[in-house]
């Protein structure tokens, strides 16, 4: 014998799903994640210089090759003609690591996203939103993230 379900009680079932939704809703939008980026470009060309202990030494800008790009303390740093850019090493996907920069596309190895190397924008899904920004400014030589 099977129970056939009463009109109260999908009443019931659906309006709880109702109000649960609405509240998943409200919790997702006020939530971090749901803040978009930094609207900065994290490109400066060849911005000034850290003074008094401000920023964190990345690398040396001669190890950030022309045209591509490396991951270093959890950022992905790219370099063209127009300067040096950093992201978050982070996939927006699943929250792999980022691992190589060629052909101005900085690629995730986990699941195929890619992402354009001077404004992280996705170029290849399965991400949907871009690489966060992390300003870096150039000098004396060097990397800094600010």
């Amino acid at each position: 014998m099977t129970d056939t379900p009463t009109r109260r009680s999908v009443l019931r079932g659906l309006s709880l799903a109702v109000v649960a939704g609405v509240a998943g809703f409200v919790v997702a939008r006020r939530s971090d994640a749901a803040k978009a980026p930094s609207s900065t470009s994290a490109a400066n060309a060849y911005g000034t210089t850290p003074t008094g202990g401000q920023g964190q030494l990345l690398t040396a800008l001669d190890k950030v090759p022309v045209d591509g790009g490396l991951v270093v303390d959890g950022v992905v740093l790219t370099r063209d003609a127009g300067g040096v850019f950093g992201f978050s090493a982070t996939c927006t996907h699943q929250g792999c690591t980022v691992s190589t920069v060629r052909n101005g596309r900085i690629q995730c190895p986990c699941h195929g996203s890619a992402f354009h190397a001077s404004t992280g924008a996705v170029l290849h899904g399965p991400a949907t939103r871009p690489l966060t920004p992390v300003p870096v400014i150039v000098g004396n030589g060097n990397v800094y993230a600010e």
